[in-house]
């Protein structure tokens, strides 16, 4: 692990040991008897429908990566299949850094270069943003019993300002690539004409990477790809908040899209294999917003971690033994690409 991923993870852990101890500062009073009875209570049924469910979503998103494949090689969702779990296996045990494992898997498979791939998925996060902003912006308007609307409302107007301004400056480096390339070539090449090529050629693959969208058919189908995909998610969640009692058994599918927002905002900060982040902010949203008891609160937010994040290491792991992939050197390769 390089230097500046030491210091990322030692910061990330530095603010969840806060964020845990004032957490818990805040309980004093958490009956541990009463956080194992809930969790030993639910109802498991519920919770493997919720990990088959986030099963289907892997194959989902090898689809729709065939798709954006398209203009550069022709593959199958079931070529890219067992990238894709390695990969997302690899985001749960290594954190962050474990997000470049999938695009180096897939573009080793399909004898592309990585930097494309990275362009790729910058396209795949856009549409996953986008997809995510529109359920929460139906969210917002069509269930307006929601609990502090007005503050989600606002936040789904500035995710939504979010997405425009990612997909514009994408489509400007993608519309633009010689020009962006060669302008951070001359303006690095006082410092290092090498290191100023090598930024160049490397902007040049990414904006093939971004070239991802064949025609307006491909669109659409992306489109409805990454719906579908969010849906399943979110279902997946609200799976997991019925396997237990109330008040949790009865929130919907409106309460679990805000469940999964505050899911997606928490796992900016987590640590490698433990995550962290992503628990605590369902936790304190569950306890904070929709009053649940803490105990319950804790149990739930662990849990669907495990169903969203975790339930796919032991399939990847063992794909990743018999394909012969190490995340160790991936991780090492990756770094040198990425510039970390």
């Amino acid at each position: 692990m390089s230097r500046n991923r030491l210091l990322i993870t030692a910061l990330a852990g530095a603010v969840l040991v806060l964020l845990v101890y004032l957490q818990f500062r805040a309980w004093k009073d958490f009956n541990w008897g009463t956080f194992w009875a809930h969790t030993r209570s639910a109802n498991f049924l519920y919770v493997a429908a919720a990990v088959a469910v986030i099963y289907i979503s892997y194959w989902l998103r090898a689809w729709r990566w065939q798709i954006f494949l398209a203009p550069m090689c022709h593959t199958t969702s079931r070529r890219l299949l067992a990238p894709t779990m390695i990969g997302f296996a690899g985001l749960a045990l290594l954190g962050r850094p474990g997000e470049l494992v999938r695009p180096y898997l897939i573009a080793r498979r399909e004898n592309l270069s990585l930097t494309s791939q990275l362009g790729v998925w910058t396209v795949e996060r856009i549409f996953d943003l986008g997809a995510f902003t529109v359920l929460l912006i139906l969210v917002i308007f069509l269930a307006p019993n929601l609990p502090y609307l007005e503050q989600f409302r606002r936040a789904g107007f500035l995710l939504t300002a979010l997405v425009a301004g990612i997909a514009a400056g994408t489509f400007a480096v993608r519309r633009n690539r010689t020009s962006v390339a060669n302008g951070l070539e001359r303006l690095l090449s006082p410092l290092s004409p090498r290191i100023a090529r090598g930024v160049a050629h490397k902007i040049e693959s990414y904006a093939d990477g971004l070239n991802t969208i064949r025609d307006a058919k491909a669109f659409l189908q992306l489109l409805a790809v990454s719906m579908i995909l969010w849906v399943l998610i979110v279902a997946a969640a609200v799976l997991v908040m019925h396997a237990y009692p109330q008040p949790l058994h009865a929130l919907r599918f409106s309460d679990g899209v805000l469940v999964i927002g505050l899911s997606m905002l928490g796992s900016l900060v987590q640590l490698p294999a433990v995550g962290g982040g992503t628990q605590l902010a369902v936790i304190a949203g569950l306890a904070h917003i929709f009053r649940v008891p803490q105990e319950l609160a804790v149990s739930c937010g662990i849990l669907l971690w495990m169903v969203t994040f975790v339930a796919i290491t032991p399939v990847g792991l063992a794909l990743a033994h018999r394909e012969h992939v190490s995340f160790t050197r991936i991780s090492k390769e990756t770094e040198v690409v990425a510039g970390d």
